[in-house]
């Protein structure tokens, strides 16, 4: 019998010690990240039949079980890719709008420089040092916009270097799950130790996108990204690698590479940092260099047109303050094309008329038979016009823009990427030189009322101020233009209506060039309409000064809705609306993760006060058990001093 309670004895301690390792892990790994709380299941050993009696043998730990539901751990996996994906587009944003609150403000303030610069030309228009200051605060603003660009491009180049960091530690992570499921399968299905960790490094790469984990036998997972792509399959592990953009090679895209086999991986729903990477980039970034394009491009044009409608101090047109908004250094990047693409059309855009520009993003495609250009924000479509009288053939009807087939031709199913503002912002600079070439004046071009309203002329050149009867000095010209017919014809009268020349003098196209000046005629439907020039200097004259100084506030963009300087005041409000945004989008991601984690930790946490009080109760039970070793000592010794 002695024997039989040393044996029960034995058993206790031996149970006990084992509760007792158990209870005092859980409460060294508390902080360990990842750790899952472990129980010891005891049970009872098989009872011994001794007489007619069954006694009972004592208890041994029959397992060393992990506390774990995959249930909430699944939850906990999403809630860290939103919580993720809000950091990573908070801190992104917050890098935008420190940019356009700080260093953005360059762009208003140089732009209100040149303003006031040109308005203080309005009151001394022959003065060479304020249009010579012109002249500094024009490069000042082009250099400002310039700097603006480069700083985007930097951040451009940082999203893609955070993209290609964040693939190397998922592609590390995998590797190591990889590694973990070889174990698992190979027979450690019980190792809680194993386990943890691969439930951490899961935990870990659901930060970095959105995954679907899928159980195996033997306790591996395998591990689809975004629900479609495997990245581990059992012991394989796949690579995630970036890849050059289509058609823009600095817009990276994702590839999941097997051998020599690679899958493209879609950019849209991938959450956690790598969707906040792809979503700041293409929804933020991109729109703000088109954006910024956009208001370079109205800055240009807007200048150059009022240029275009003044007299400078040499008595010539006005020149062009600012790069022509269609020069190749203004028009970098303005059409992508596909490396799909089976035909041979190579594009360029031309800009039309800045003031229907919309800073968006388009994608010109051909079925065929039409072509059709959907705007990338709106889904709004539309189709194009193949004009072929012209040299290249161009495709009419956008948003203030044409493009040109520069060379070769469609194919069915070919698509293109259309950025019309693209390449604006880095290219604009400075033309003009010479101060004496600012266009303060006005030139003087009347109609009379009883004019149809049908025909508009603007003067493009003076070409010899010294040709005979050219229109100055209080001998103006008055040219009556009959657009009905076929050829148009003009006639030419002087201030007391006597005819100059001969009459009904026909053109072609929609340029005159007559006594010194060349201008262009546009009519809309045919009539006769009378304009009188008088292009005579005034170095008093600051009229066209004076519009230009409104041009700010005046030049309408968008259809007529915004101003100018509202194109890039817009962009920098819209930023902040995005970073708050950012901002309550991660306070509600936050809250998700931690009702998620408050889950997990109530069930497969460390509770030290439970684990204290199972410190206790174990204890005692391996006192107990000990002293029942001693009373059975006791009693074999009682049972042998009886025997001698």
């Amino acid at each position: 019998m002695s024997n039989d309670l040393m044996n029960i004895a034995r058993n206790g301690v031996l149970t006990s010690q084992s509760q007792l390792s158990v209870t005092s892990n859980n409460i060294a790994n508390v902080n360990t990240d990842g750790y899952n709380r472990q129980v010891a299941t005891q049970s009872t050993l098989d009872a011994r039949k001794i007489g007619n009696h069954f006694f009972g043998a004592g208890a041994y730990v029959s397992d060393v079980k992990r506390i774990y539901n995959e249930f909430a751990t699944r939850e906990l996996r999403i809630g860290a890719t939103g919580l993720s994906e809000a950091q990573t587009r908070l801190s992104k944003m917050n890098e935008m709008d420190q940019l356009y609150s700080k260093i953005g403000k360059g762009v208003p303030d140089s732009l209100n420089d040149l303003q006031n610069n040109i308005n203080r030309l309005g009151d001394t228009p022959d003065d060479l040092g304020i249009r010579g200051s012109i002249i500094s605060s024009a490069k000042h603003l082009a250099k400002t916009i310039n700097q603006m660009e480069s700083h985007l491009n930097s951040q451009f180049k940082n999203t893609n270097g955070q993209i290609d960091a964040s693939l190397k530690r998922i592609n590390a992570l995998t590797k190591e799950l990889g590694n973990i499921n070889q174990e698992l399968m190979e027979g450690n299905t019980k190792n809680s130790q194993l386990l943890d960790k691969q439930d951490s490094l899961l935990k870990e790469l659901s930060e970095y996108a959105n995954i679907n984990v899928i159980p195996l036998e033997g306790g591996g997972k395998s591990v689809m990204l975004g629900g479609s792509v495997a990245l581990v399959s059992g012991a394989k592990a796949m690579q995630l690698e970036s890849k050059a953009g289509d058609p823009f090679p600095n817009e990276t895209r994702l590839v999941v590479k097997s051998g020599d086999n690679e899958t493209l991986v879609s950019s849209k729903n991938l959450g956690g940092q790598l969707g906040g990477l792809f979503e700041f980039r293409q929804d933020t970034l991109i729109s703000a260099k088109n954006e910024l394009g956009q208001f370079a491009l109205g800055i240009a044009d807007a200048f150059n047109q009022a240029q275009a409608k003044g007299i400078d101090l040499n008595g010539q047109v006005g020149k062009p303050i600012f790069q022509d908004i269609n020069d190749p250094a203004m028009a970098n990047g303005r059409a992508g094309k596909f490396k799909s693409n089976t035909g041979t059309a190579s594009l360029s855009v031309n800009i039309d008329d800045v003031t229907k520009l919309t800073g968006a993003e388009y994608e010109l495609s051909f079925d065929g038979t039409d072509y059709t250009l959907t705007d990338k924000a709106t889904g709004k479509s539309q189709n194009l016009t193949l004009d072929t009288s012209t040299t290249p053939n161009q495709l009419t009807g956008g948003d203030g823009f044409s493009i040109q087939i520069k060379s070769g031709a469609f194919a069915n199913k070919d698509k293109f990427t259309i950025r019309p503002t693209s390449g604006a912002a880095s290219g604009i600079e400075v033309a003009m030189k010479d101060p004496k070439e600012i266009a303060a004046a006005k030139a003087k071009i009347t109609e009379p009322d009883s004019n149809s309203g049908n025909t508009k002329v603007k003067l493009t050149a003076i070409n010899d101020r010294s040709a005979a009867n050219f229109p100055k000095d209080g001998k103006p010209l008055t040219f009556e233009i009959n657009t009905s017919t076929t050829p148009k014809t003009f006639t030419v009268f002087d201030k007391d209506g006597n005819r100059i020349g001969a009459a009904n003098q026909t053109f072609t196209g929609n340029k005159i060039s007559a006594h010194g000046i060349e201008f262009e005629v546009n009519s809309t439907s045919g009539a006769t309409d009378k304009f009188t020039f008088d292009l005579s200097v005034n170095k008093g004259d600051n009229r066209n000064a004076v519009e230009m100084a409104k041009l700010s506030t005046d030049f309408k963009m968008n259809n007529g809705s915004t101003s100018l300087i509202d194109v890039f005041e817009n962009t920098k409000q819209d930023i902040g609306s995005q970073t708050s945004s950012a901002q309550i989008q991660l306070n509600s991601a936050t809250e998700v993760f931690k009702q998620a984690e408050n889950r997990v930790l109530s069930e497969s946490g460390v509770n030290l006060d439970e684990e204290a009080a199972n410190l206790m109760r174990f204890q005692k039970s391996y006192q107990a058990s000990a002293r029942v070793m001693t009373v059975a000592n006791q009693v074999f010794d009682s049972l042998m001093s009886a025997m001698r």
